[in-house]
């Protein structure tokens, strides 16, 4: 594990050289999302105002009550994924993998969820948890800046890290395959860089 998060920083170095939205690297990288460009990458569902604006993804309110997930078109396996994304302290988000209803994407339809939200009452899955999954000690936070999830699951095994911090590590093998979702549920939520590796 510790090798392949080593190898998962020179690799995503090279990543982040890459510019353009959508783009299959020679060493395997793709980019979904690259400041304000890769909207074409994603399916909105729920009611939330999804947009590309001030160079990234975002979302700050829904027409409708209920998450509101934009999901990827594409569907993975095993992966390595990089995110950064902005929250506010009262931001309730969450970054998906292994989704399998792309049409109502959550954790009871069958998806591993990183959540971000760092108010959760139930501390146990605040910010840096595995909802349902693993649990986390309440001292991860990610409002009012940037952070960064590197998120690895190869089989049963997931790994998120945040900041460069691991959060929890799990052996989970329900769901092996799925689209990755963005959640937004309350608070603005901004995305400015998705990158995913398929191992």
């Amino acid at each position: 594990m510790k090798q392949t998060f080593a190898n998962f920083a020179g690799l995503l170095a090279l990543a982040l050289a890459i510019s353009g939205c959508v783009h299959h690297s020679d060493d395997g990288w793709i980019t979904l999302i690259d400041g304000d460009k890769g909207m074409e990458n994603w399916i909105v569902t729920g009611g939330g105002n999804w947009r590309a604006e001030r160079g990234a993804i975002q979302a700050d309110m829904s027409k409708t009550k209920g998450a509101s997930v934009l999901v990827s078109k594409r569907s993975f396996k095993d992966l390595l994924l990089y995110a950064e994304f902005w929250a506010a302290d009262d931001t309730n988000s969450g970054l998906y993998i292994r989704a399998m209803t792309p049409e109502k994407v959550s954790t009871s339809t069958g998806a591993y969820e990183a959540q971000i939200w760092d108010k959760n009452p139930n501390p146990a899955y605040s910010t840096g948890a595995l909802v349902n999954v693993a649990a986390v000690k309440p001292i991860y936070k990610a409002g009012g800046r940037w952070n960064t999830f590197e998120i690895y699951a190869k089989g049963p095994e997931i790994t998120v890290k945040l900041n460069g911090v691991v959060t929890v590590s799990a052996h989970d093998g329900r769901f092996p395959q799925g689209r990755i979702g963005l959640q937004f549920n309350a608070g603005p939520i901004k995305f400015r860089k998705l990158l995913v590796k398929e191992l």
